[in-house]
Formats: structure tokens, C-alpha cells, sequence
């Protein structure tokens, strides 16, 4: 046995010191294999629609319904089954309405206790009792494994359970325990949350959305373009925090930031106010305006739009400016226009300018900052850096988040795979180094993380720098497109102006060849898949989220509801079982109110998108894989144990 291997093993054996120790984990190890798989459940592109991502996340994209239907089959109505349903996703406000018109309450405590009891039971009957304990809520969590648990031991068992529930009804407990007992349903139906990216952006609520993600039990998040601006802004960039300003200005979320974040406008607006007070700032009207808002706090808001968005194109003129290797010249508007005529020059062609009033710009030097913009920018430079909350969301973010993600033979990511128009992966300059494909991903991941925590000024300012060009760059592999028309789409009516073309990858989606080239470029094998957010899927008009076979799924089917116009639909989720992995399609959510009150719902049609031979164990997934290198490893260490190479510490 060599030195290495025997040092290996006797650490091995300070954790299992004895034959029996390591015979006993073995034995341990090996039920848990044999396990059925856990369910996971991929959710992308939720652009701060709060109420829509908590009730796909209570209802398990259907999963909780599932195993309603698996417990009571044909012994409940349907209507039945969708109120239990209803009171599993919001146990509270359901109970509320049930006092107003229930005449026996204790009897329908009593019903209620038993049938939670029992999806209790199914829900947890794939997980050991070790995983079920540790998840259990710790006011009620004797009771509710003794209620789950079946106790051979115990003569009578319907007068022991009986008798449980009664006393819980008799001291006036049952509502806190049903609320108990949903929660744990809710959490135990869903094994592992995939977010694919964009939490943040357009939608009112990404704070709240962040605050959710923090308490989950298991979840991983691959960054969306959206996500990664918010980052760069946390870490201090500042066309990152301008365009984050920008965007929350543009759908009138300004108060995520006041209110969510504690970021102070009155800096911007001040400004705002004092520079285009008598601009009426037409062009700069937000996205879904809403109808409670002042005329005042519109013409305000429309003011602080513009300002931002000038400041916007100046910040990033300069970084692209800065940075030559990053081939962003073409963005660069600024020094294009013509300020005298109101016209600017694009590709070889004039256009008009819908609006000609820009007083901060001098047009001998238009990406430089006027004094009152610089002090502007440099307090929401502190305010974002100095916000706890931000950078607790953030750190969840590099905590819990990846570039790609590889879980169960799944690649996962958000946006696309760089690629040439015949198909080959793209190759990038990033700070000298020409890398493509996987490579590619892991050097952008380092520099996105060493603007957080690099010790050496210039390689976190490369990391902020880098950000940026992630968020919009056409060889990103968050953005996939050849450009951000953003400034086209406020300035120039030509629509031509504002198309914005897909990387091939996106033309190439169907192409097997290239998707297994993909695939093998991470080390999976043909029969994986790769799972996609970014790019809305057009159900209205015939489009198929399942691309190339099965093998590629895009999941993002509009959450946002600036997207459900087009889509037809309110989003796909991936429900990824023991069984096989289906893809849902959202309805569009109305209100929790309407949820609670009509007992509407929102999971509608599903895709079956591959169906297992059998069904899924634990063994068959990256964590049975893992346990089986324990096995091996523990099966080693008794053979030492019993050849007397390592003495038992008895």
C-alpha cells in the first residue's frame, strides 16, 4: 500500500474507528443509494415577479398536486383535491376564508390533520429518516415523526394517532401545526431548485425573490445577464450601477431600490430635476406605467430616466473606450452624432434623432462626465457598495451561482454556447487570452469573483471592467446577440436600428452534431441534456421549447409579464423525478387573492421530455456516484482494518 493511500486511510479511520463504524456507514451508504431519486425542479428568467416565482415554488410546478392525487386517487373529488392544494400553498390566508363559513372547525381540523399527515408520509417516504428529521420544523418536530413514522412497536396504532391529533386540536395548536405540515409538504415534494438566471430586472419584487432563495434548503443559480449587471453594480462598477438604475427607471421600480435597498435617489432626482426640469422627456415614458402614480412623480421619473440613461452611454463609452480588446467600438454612439443637426451616423447612414435636447454632452468630449454627474454617480457608487442587504443577495449569489452549472447529467446555463456560424466554438480575447468553449466560462467566472475578492487593485478592477462586457458584449455567453440597441431604441424611430441579431447557437439548436459537440466540450455524454434560460419561447406562434430531439430544452417561457404578449404562456419550469423529466407550462398567475380565494392554479399542459427505463435511484445521480466512492473507500479501509495494516481504536 503506498504512503499516500495508507495517510488517506487512516484519516478515513479517525472518522470510523472501528469494524463496526465503517461497516455500519457502509450499510447506511448503500439504503441510501437504493432511495428513489429526489425531485428537482428548474425555474428561469423570473425578472422580479415575486408572486408568480412563490407560488410555482409552493406548488412545485405541480408536484404538490402530484402527490394529492397519488394519496387520494379516486377517494377525494377534485374539488377536494384542489382545496387541499390551495391550503398546502398558502395554509394561512386559506384558513382565514375556511372560519368565515366552516360551522365545526374542530371536525375540519380533524379531516385536515389526517390527510396532511398522509402526503406527509408520501412526500417524505423517498428520504431517509435522518434528511426528513433535519427538515422537520423544530417547535413540532417530535410530533410530527411520531404522526409520519410508523411505530411497529405500538399495539393500537389508529387510538396512538388519534390521540395525537385530538390533544393537538384540544390546546387550540391546529392551525399552527396544518401551517407546519404545509411548509414541510411544500419543501419536501422538491429535492433541489435550479435557478437559470435573471432573478433581477423589469418585474417589481427581485429583492423579495433573493430574501426567498436565502432560506431555501437546496438550490443552485447559474448567473443571467440580469444578475451579473446587479453584481457589477455591488462590486462597484459604475456602468454597471447606471444601467441597473436605468433599467429599475425604465419599468418604474425605482422603489426596489428605495425601499428594498435603502439606495437613496434623491441624488439622482435632484439632479434630474435641476438639469431637464423643462424637458418634457417624451421618448423616456416607463414600461407599464402605473395607474396610481402621480402626474408629478411621472414627469419626475421620466426625467431621472433620461438622466441616468445619458450618464449610461457616457460610462460605458468610456470603458469600451478603456478596453480595445473588447471590441465594443461599434457601441460607442455618442461621438456619431451630429449635435447641431439632431442626426447621427450608423453603419454609413444618417438618421434623425427623436430627440436633440442633450445638455449635460459636450461635443468635443461627449463621454466625459459633468461635475454634477460625476458627484452623482460617485454617492450611488457608495450607496451600492455600502448596502448590506445587496450584498447579502450578491453573496448568494457567488455563493450558490456559476457561469454553467453540471448536476445529473444536465449542462446548464442561461443565455448561449458562443459559436461561428459553421458551428465552432467562438473564440474570445479576454485580457490576452484567446479561449472558447468551457475555458472560456471558467476564466470569466474568475474574473466576475476577483471583483469581489481580489486583493490587487488592478485585477478586481478587471473583474468589474469584465462584468460589463458580460452583461452586453456579442461574444458573452450571457447575452448572445451582435448588439445592445438600447440607445437606437430610445433615439432613432428606423426600426431596422433596433434589431438585434441572435448568435448562431441559436439557429444551431437542432443540430445534433454541435449540441453533443457542446456537450462533450464539458464532459458529459450524448445522452445528456443542456438546459437553456434567456431567449423567450414564442408558444403563440408554434414554437417548440424541446430542441434537437430532447436533447436541448429552453426553458424561459415569459415569466415576466412584459414578455406574455408574445409568448402565449407565463413561463416553462423542468420537473426532473424519479420518472422522467417533464417540462410544465405556466399560465399566467393573477393575484395570491385570486389563487386563495377561487382556488386557481397555473401549472397547465406538460411535455414529457424523456421518460426513464426505470425508475431513478439515488445511485443513479452525481450524489450516488459520490457515496459510491465512500463505499469503495470504506470497503478499503476494512481490508486494513481486518489485515492489521491499521489497528481498530477500540
Amino acid at each position: 500500500m503506498e504512503n499516500l493511500e495508507l495517510r488517506y486511510l487512516q484519516r478515513l479511520a479517525e472518522l470510523y474507528p472501528t469494524i463496526a463504524a465503517a461497516s455500519t456507514e457502509i450499510i447506511n451508504l448503500e439504503a441510501i443509494r437504493n432511495l428513489p431519486k429526489g425531485t428537482e425542479h428548474f425555474i428561469t428568467d423570473i425578472h422580479g415577479e415575486y408572486e408568480a416565482f412563490s407560488h410555482v415554488l409552493k406548488n412545485g410546478s405541480g408536484s404538490v398536486k402530484k402527490k394529492i392525487d397519488e394519496v387520494f386517487d379516486h377517494t377525494l373529488s377534485e374539488a377536494d383535491k384542489s382545496a387541499l392544494a390551495t391550503l398546502i400553498y398558502y395554509p394561512n390566508e386559506k384558513m382565514a376564508l375556511i372560519r368565515q363559513t366552516e360551522e365545526n372547525m374542530d371536525d375540519w381540523y380533524k379531516i385536515t390533520l389526517y390527510r396532511l399527515i398522509q402526503i406527509c408520509k408520501k412526500a417524505s417516504s423517498k428520504y431517509t429518516r435522518s434528511k426528513v428529521r433535519k427538515q422537520l420544523p423544530k417547535d413540532y418536530a417530535y410530533v410530527i415523526e411520531e404522526l409520519i413514522t410508523e411505530k411497529p412497536d405500538v399495539l393500537d396504532k389508529e387510538a396512538y394517532y388519534n390521540s395525537i391529533v385530538d390533544t393537538i386540536i384540544d390546546i387550540q395548536r391546529a392551525e399552527d401545526f396544518i401551517v407546519a405540515l404545509c411548509h414541510l409538504i411544500q419543501q419536501m415534494v422538491v429535492d433541489h431548485l435550479h435557478i437559470l438566471g435573471d432573478i433581477y430586472d423589469r418585474g417589481p419584487g427581485p429583492e423579495r425573490i433573493m430574501d426567498r432563495l436565502m432560506s431555501y434548503h437546496s438550490l443552485d443559480i447559474c448567473w443571467g445577464n440580469h444578475d451579473i449587471v446587479w453584481m457589477g453594480a455591488s462590486a462597484g462598477s459604475l456602468p454597471c450601477i447606471a444601467t441597473v438604475l436605468r433599467i429599475c427607471a425604465r419599468y418604474g421600480n425605482l422603489d426596489i431600490l428605495e425601499d428594498g435597498y435603502g439606495i437613496n435617489m434623491i441624488p439622482l432626482a435632484t439632479f434630474a430635476t435641476r438639469v431637464y426640469g423643462d424637458d418634457p422627456c417624451s421618448l423616456f415614458r416607463l414600461k407599464g406605467e402605473n395607474s396610481t402614480r402621480l402626474p408629478n412623480e411621472n414627469e419626475l421619473n421620466m426625467r431621472m430616466h433620461k438622466a441616468i440613461s445619458i450618464i449610461q452611454f457616457k460610462l460605458e463609452g468610456q470603458l469600451f473606450g478603456e478596453h480595445p480588446e473588447f471590441h465594443m467600438e461599434d457601441r460607442m454612439l455618442l461621438d456619431k452624432i451630429d449635435y447641431e443637426r439632431g442626426v447621427i451616423r450608423l453603419d454609413g447612414k444618417e438618421y434623425a434623432l427623436l430627440d436633440h435636447n442633450f445638455p449635460t454632452i459636450d461635443p468635443s468630449d461627449p463621454y466625459r462626465l459633468t461635475a454634477d454627474e460625476t458627484e452623482v454617480m460617485e454617492r450611488m457608487q457608495r450607496a451600492f457598495t455600502q448596502c448590506e442587504k445587496l450584498y447579502q443577495h450578491m453573496n448568494l449569489l457567488l455563493n450558490k451561482g456559476k457561469l454553467y452549472c453540471i448536476y445529473n447529467n444536465n449542462l446548464l446555463y442561461h443565455g448561449c454556447m458562443p459559436l461561428t456560424e459553421d458551428g465552432e466554438f467562438m473564440k474570445v480575447d479576454v485580457f490576452g487570452k484567446k479561449l472558447c468553449g468551457r475555458e472560456l466560462y471558467d476564466e470569466l467566472e474568475k474574473y466576475v469573483r476577483k471583483a469581489f475578492f481580489a486583493v490587487n487593485e488592478e485585477e478586481r478592477k478587471k473583474g468589474r471592467d469584465i462584468i460589463y462586457w458580460i452583461w452586453c458584449s456579442p461574444q458573452s455567453p450571457l447575452f448572445g446577440k451582435d448588439k445592445m440597441a438600447t440607445f437606437e431604441r430610445y433615439f432613432i424611430a428606423e426600426k431596422e436600428t433596433h434589431v438585434e441579431h441572435k448568435n448562431p447557437y441559436y439557429q444551431l439548436l437542432n443540430n445534433e452534431e454541435i449540441m453533443n459537440r457542446v456537450l462533450r466540450e464539458f464532459g458529459l455524454p450524448e445522452d445528456a441534456h443542456i438546459v437553456n434560460g434567456h431567449v423567450p419561447v414564442l408558444q403563440s406562434s408554434g414554437e417548440s421549447p424541446v430542441k434537437c430531439s430532447g436533447k436541448v430544452l429552453i426553458i424561459d417561457g415569459g415569466f415576466s409579464k412584459a414578455y406574455q404578449g408574445k409568448t402565449g404562456i407565463a413561463g416553462y419550469t423542468l420537473i426532473y423525478n424519479s420518472y422522467g423529466m417533464q417540462l410544465v407550462a405556466l399560465k399566467p398567475f393573477t393575484s395570491t387573492e385570486d389563487a386563495v380565494r377561487n382556488e386557481t392554479d397555473i401549472h397547465g399542459d406538460r411535455i414529457l421530455v424523456m421518460n426513464a427505463p426505470h425508475r431513478l435511484h439515488v445511485s443513479d445521480t452525481d450524489i450516488g456516484r459520490r457515496l459510491k466512492e465512500r463505499i469503495d473507500e470504506l470497503k478499503e479501509l476494512l481490508k486494513a482494518y481486518r489485515s492489521g495494516v491499521i489497528n481498530e481504536m477500540v
